[in-house]
């Protein structure tokens, strides 16, 4: 379980984060969603320690973050940020292999070529595994970056806005993905999503924030209604049940 206490985070005279305490339970899907500026990123760093939080308290497994070494850390815990990007020539297969760094410091062994194999067949990439990141459309590229994270075999997987630059189809298939890796190997996976129907239709957990502050939380059938939705967003969402998932209509 990951145990978020107090947590705050200010730039300049902003608070970006303010006094947020939150549980994410292990081997669940919990989606962070609300509108731009409400934080969502930012918990979400400092929650894979990549940023340094002002106040409060991070626990994980009921040991704190800031106590872990780095390279221990690297096995419990992996994050994908929005921004990806790379200035040396890479394959797709070499990036992937990045994700085996904590375990093999670039010397890569029989377990770690597996993990490489098994990230890369589960995006589907074994067809395009040898060409260059720079030859990929955005989306292949998205994916390529999604099995580097798979590849570290964490048991907690971060992930920021992995939908960006994904067509219909591919955006489907990483929830697919995420939803086996919760389902089939007890992962247990933080996702910062705009997109309300996907965290509607594949999160167990909802964290909905605004102006840095947890608005509400709870199971996704919970969070995923039109009065709820109106204090987050300040819009009248209509909601329709669709084979027992809330599915929202806006537009």
């Amino acid at each position: 379980m990951v145990e978020v206490t107090g947590l705050s985070k200010v730039y300049g005279s902003k608070a970006v984060v303010e006094d947020v305490s939150l549980n994410i339970e292990k081997g669940k899907i919990t989606s962070f969603i609300g509108p731009n500026g409400a934080g969502k990123s930012t918990l979400l760093s400092m929650i894979s320690r990549l940023i340094a939080q002002d106040t409060g308290e991070i626990l994980i497994d009921g040991q704190d973050i800031t106590k872990s070494k780095n390279n221990e850390l690297a096995k419990k815990i992996s994050i994908l940020k929005q921004a990806n990007d790379i200035s040396v020539r890479l394959t797709v297969k070499e990036l992937v292999s990045f994700g085996r760094f904590p375990y093999s410091q670039g010397r890569l062994n029989k377990e770690d070529k597996r993990h490489i194999e098994e990230a890369i067949n589960y995006m589907e990439l074994k067809d395009m595994e040898n060409k260059y990141l720079d030859q990929l459309s955005g989306g292949q590229k998205q994916r390529a970056f999604i099995a580097m994270v798979l590849a570290q075999d964490t048991e907690y997987i971060l992930l920021d806005e992995p939908l960006n630059n994904l067509d219909m189809k591919h955006s489907v298939q990483i929830m697919k993905v995420l939803r086996r890796l919760v389902d089939e190997l007890g992962k247990t996976i933080v996702i910062v999503i705009h997109d309300i129907n996907f965290a509607s239709c594949y999160s167990d957990n909802i964290v909905a924030l605004k102006d840095g502050k947890v608005v509400k939380k709870g199971p996704a059938c919970e969070i995923i209604h039109s009065p709820v939705l109106k204090e987050i967003y300040d819009m009248d969402i209509d909601i329709k049940c669709i084979n027992d998932k809330n599915i929202c209509i806006y537009f």
